[in-house]
């Protein structure tokens, strides 16, 4: 971590694959417990960047065609700064960084100015884009070479080209061309003017990588009009040679449930990694932007009435996983010894609550299930027998029909306030990835979601990026705050949980497949699985 005596902090170059955030080298996760600073790429797992530790820097310096955050130079000189500063800088980028990702010029551009550096390998898309569709970039039958050549086509002199014309002419190996949909009938073109045949097996693949990744096949020749007539985006690998007719063979066309799924996940993302490895297993592509997040509330005067409490029935109530951690981590900052806590029977409600709680090695005396049944105090009665005390865990916004019930049955009840939601405000560097691919589902799980989902873009944007996404809740409360916006809740959950909601989420999928998928059932697709 950054060190205030520190003459000069160290630089991590690091590549992280082609999309896939599972497909990480260990050591670039290993990596984001000791930076202080991240500097990433617009092609970085969404995932590595929003689940960074709160306390970690971060700067978007993420390049789109004819778009940049910031220029090379620009993002060189940031990285000597940072590093001056004494930090550990972490520079993700894309692949890997030694591969048409500007790494070098970077590196030495820290040499040049006394920065230390280290660089971090990453899967180059060139080689796990094809592998993941099952064309393999070599084969001793059909391939003898692999050549990694880049289609965008230098902007200034001095910068090498591309032979294309001396390319042309190799025969019996594997051509890798990245960035080269802009370009792509000026290479065909060229690669066959200098003896490449025109009938040459060519695929080309978008978003290799990602669960929604999409390939398509055809001759050298006719790859051009395939990349028009499917509206191919960037970014995009072409694959030229025999060993593409292998994926015919080799590629393993799983349909896994959620398979076509584009999903904006929009609750706090401390509460979310187990649902995106969820997601994916089940073949959706996650786009991990919350709406929302929880922050620590601390409540002198609560904790001091609830140390207070005499002996007798006491009991603590958890209706959400929010309240389980931020009540367990500040009760071991008054009371040091978990073995404090068997003073109070504990009650849970909903699934992940009780998960959080046996995590921490606590089992509760009661568990609901997704809401608090009418009759909890009574259920609580045949525990104790008794009226009691309750500690009604909460946040800023809670519901207080649980806390009516329970004072109507003659317990005291004292609200003790642990946490808040607040609403995340979106970079522009979010809006523009969803403007590039909108999701064709959007999942909420409170009506704090939706309500900042809807202060975050212009209603142009809105249309735009939601306007033909199912719109997916939790619950009646949730569907509500949708359709207070004039929206329309297309799946609620029947059990208002996390649970119920893929569930269901599942079975509408498998009959709305054609017309919501991002990917084109008829198009040759290879889903990634895991």
């Amino acid at each position: 971590m950054a060190d205030s005596n520190a003459k000069t902090g160290l630089v991590y170059l690091v590549g992280t694959g082609p999309g896939d955030p599972e497909l990480v080298s260990l050591k670039a996760v290993r990596l984001l417990d000791l930076c202080d600073v991240v500097v990433y790429d617009n092609l970085v797992p969404d995932e590595l960047v929003i689940t960074l530790p709160r306390q970690v820097e971060r700067h978007y310096v993420g390049k789109r065609a004819g778009t940049h955050a910031l220029t090379q130079d620009e993002i060189n000189a940031l990285l000597v700064k940072l590093a001056q500063q004494g930090k550990t800088v972490v520079r993700f980028k894309g692949g890997d960084p030694f591969v048409f990702g500007r790494g070098a010029e970077e590196a030495q551009f820290l040499k040049d100015h006394g920065v230390p550096f280290v660089v971090v390998p990453g899967m180059t898309a060139g080689i796990t884009a094809p592998a993941s569709v099952g064309i393999p970039c070599t084969d001793r039958r059909r391939s003898a070479w692999v050549m990694l050549a880049t289609g965008h086509k230098a902007s200034s002199p001095g910068f090498a080209e591309v032979p294309w014309d001396w390319v042309g002419k190799a025969q019996e190996g594997t051509l890798i061309i990245y960035m080269g949909v802009s370009e792509i009938e000026n290479i065909v073109s060229r690669l066959i003017t200098s003896g490449l045949s025109p009938e040459t097996p060519a695929a080309v693949i978008e978003r290799g990588g990602f669960p929604t990744q999409r390939v398509f096949r055809s001759s050298l020749a006719g790859m051009p009009d395939t990349v028009k007539h499917e509206h191919v985006h960037p970014p995009a690998v072409f694959v030229i040679g025999d060993t593409v007719d292998l994926h015919e063979h080799l590629a393993q066309p799983v349909r896994l449930p959620l398979f076509g799924a584009r999903i904006l996940v929009t609750r706090p993302v401390s509460q979310s990694r187990e649902l995106y490895r969820t997601l994916r297993e089940l073949g959706a592509e996650v786009q991990p932007f919350a709406t929302i997040k929880t922050e620590r509330v601390h409540d002198s005067d609560g904790w001091t009435q609830l140390n207070s409490l005499t002996a007798g029935n006491k009991w603590i109530v958890f209706n959400n996983e929010n309240g389980v951690r931020h009540f367990l981590d500040q009760w071991l900052e008054w009371h040091p010894d978990i073995r404090t806590l068997n003073d109070f029977r504990i009650v849970t409600v909903g699934r992940r609550a009780e998960r959080v709680l046996r995590s921490r090695r606590l089992v509760p005396d009661l568990a609901f299930g997704a809401t608090m049944d009418a009759n909890i105090a009574e259920q609580m009665a045949t525990v104790d027998g008794t009226q009691s005390q309750v500690v009604w865990v909460c946040g800023n916004r809670r519901d207080t029909v649980g806390e009516q019930k329970l004072s109507d049955a003659g317990h005291t009840v004292m609200p003790l306030q642990v946490y808040r939601t607040v609403p995340i405000t979106w970079g522009e560097e979010i809006k523009a990835k969803l403007m590039s691919f909108p999701p064709n589902v959007v999942l909420f799980s409170s009506g704090a979601s939706v309500a900042s989902l809807a202060d975050n873009l212009t209603d142009d944007e809105r249309e735009q990026i939601i306007g033909r996404a199912a719109i997916v809740s939790i619950g009646p409360a949730t569907s509500r705050a949708v359709r207070s916006r004039d929206w329309t809740v297309t799946v609620e959950a029947k059990r208002f949980s996390l649970d119920g909601t893929i569930d269901e989420l599942i079975q509408y999928w498998s009959t709305h497949l054609p017309e919501l998928s991002v990917v084109e059932p008829s198009v040759s697709v290879v889903p990634i699985t895991h």
